[in-house]
């Protein structure tokens, strides 16, 4: 039988393009998480331009290809500008995952290195990015997290202060943090971890190409960058507010005596002397190069001037929300975040409402991103601001005033009895892959269901769940997503 030929090129990105249908889309303001959409005309495009003229380019020897030093030097040194100090150096990056990684990377080895500590714990507020935790997984790192202000959700200076041990290696702040986009206190916090002779990292990935301009535009915003005393890393996204294409970081520290932790060289083996400043060794150079020329196209007075329409955003959609009977914002948002819970009668939050909500406005082509409960913090809706959601801040409310009465209307988002008290007799650490492919498949998230189109009755069965066995299943989830 003869080999069929293979679809030619239009054919090719007709199947790609029939794929895009069923994604939220990207562009067009109304989708609230994971994008990020400047509306600037010509801008995908200049970026999509520079990721393929520098694509077939290996970033992992820049003494070969030396345009990705010079690259690389250009955007950390834009971003030095607004968040560094005199002295100090960073890294590009594939994302905030891996700046974070890097930072606490970094964190561990020179604590291991300057006062022998073999044992590190990791300080941060509960509302720290789950990166955080993946970084302490993969480094060997314990974890110590501590409550935020159950008012302002903000972290607590004086629990930072009790949990430092001569084991700590690194304390965490957030300029924002994501779940609520509050400011945590980073100049009290920094001079704590500065007293006890501890690294200090300010996680700026949402805020730190935001709240620079933000104060450009007129809005009071707290230092925050390596200018802080005590502040000796900063971690800061060029794919959010930056608006570069995924994934786009970079990470910042004091200086290179700093950064040299963040290295990895090796030279036992006969290979080719290995040297990798990041987690990855091979990669292409075309999200360097597409961040680079976003970044020489939009100047700092573009920048303020698209941070202004974020603020705007902002400010008419919290003053439309305080309008809203039932629902209340959580802390102060200050950098473009927004999370807003759903309240009973006794002013209490009410979680099944909060799911309820997100199905609805789903259903009406918004995405608004469903956030659980987690210790005496509330479930919420989270929503991300940019500039093209301005023109869809009035739409959006319009549509939370109608589908909050609809939410309200609806039969409690509680699970199923019997699947509670199945879920109860459960053990994440015993449980074989048969049992848990079996509750996914009685909750409605079979391999071959799809994802359905309520989700208020599974997000309500994974916030009564207990955290590890809610991982667990979520982990057998997402594996049967990709079943080869």
């Amino acid at each position: 039988m003869p080999t069929p030929e293979p679809p030619a090129r239009p054919e090719v990105l007709k199947e790609l393009a029939a794929l895009r249908e069923a994604d939220a889309p990207t562009r067009g303001g109304r989708t609230f998480a994971y994008v990020y959409d400047p509306a600037v005309e010509g801008l995908d495009a200049l970026a999509a331009d520079a990721y393929r003229a520098f694509a077939d380019v290996n970033a992992l020897d820049m003494t070969v290809f030396p345009s990705v030093a010079r690259l690389e030097n250009d955007v950390v040194a834009r971003v030095a500008a607004h968040l560094g100090a005199p002295g100090c150096q960073g890294t590009f990056t594939s994302g905030g995952t891996e700046s974070i990684l890097l930072a606490v990377k970094t964190a561990r080895d020179h604590a291991r290195a300057t006062r022998g500590v073999r044992a590190g714990e990791l300080v941060l507020p509960a509302t720290a990015h789950a990166a955080f935790h993946k970084a302490a997984h993969y480094l060997g790192l314990t974890p110590v997290t501590l409550p935020v202000d159950p008012d302002t959700y903000r972290a607590d200076p004086a629990a930072t202060a009790r949990a430092l041990t001569p084991d700590t290696v690194l304390v965490v702040a957030s300029a924002p943090s994501y779940a609520h986009g509050v400011l945590d206190p980073v100049a009290e916090i920094a001079a704590l971890a500065a007293e006890a002779g501890v690294l200090c990292h300010v996680d700026a990935c949402v805020g730190g190409w935001l709240l620079p301009f933000l104060r450009r535009a007129g809005r009071e915003v707290p230092d925050f960058g390596l200018t802080v005393p005590g502040v000796t890393s900063l971690s800061v996204d060029l794919h959010k507010y930056g608006y570069a294409d995924k994934g786009a970081s970079v990470v910042l520290y004091r200086d290179s005596a700093l950064r040299r932790h963040q290295y990895f060289a090796h030279a036992d083996w006969p290979g080719y002397p290995v040297v990798n400043p990041t987690v990855q060794g091979t990669k292409s150079a075309g999200l360097l190069a597409q961040a680079w020329a976003v970044l020489r196209r939009l100047t700092d007075d573009d920048y303020t001037a698209l941070a202004a329409r974020v603020a705007d955003a902002e400010t008419r959609l919290l003053t439309g929300l305080a309008a809203l009977d039932g629902l209340r914002v959580l802390g102060a948002p200050a950098a473009g975040l927004v999370a807003v819970t759903a309240t009973g009668p006794d002013g209490a939050p009410d979680l099944s409402p909060v799911l309820h909500l997100a199905d609805e406005m789903r259903a009406r082509g918004w995405y608004l991103q469903p956030q659980l409960a987690h210790g005496l913090l509330p479930p919420n809706l989270h929503l991300t601001l940019t500039p093209a959601t301005a023109d869809r801040v009035d739409a959006l409310l319009a549509d939370l005033t109608t589908t909050l009465a609809t939410a309200r209307a609806l039969p409690p988002a509680t699970p199923a009895p019997r699947l509670t008290a199945l879920a109860a007799t459960l053990d994440p650490d015993t449980l074989t892959d048969e049992e848990a492919a079996a509750v996914l498949t009685y909750a409605g998230l079979g391999p071959d269901t799809g994802t359905p189109d309520r989700m208020a009755p599974v997000l309500a069965l994974l916030d009564a769940l207990p955290t590890r066995l809610k991982e667990r299943l979520l982990t057998e989830y997402i594996g049967s997503l990709f079943q080869i």
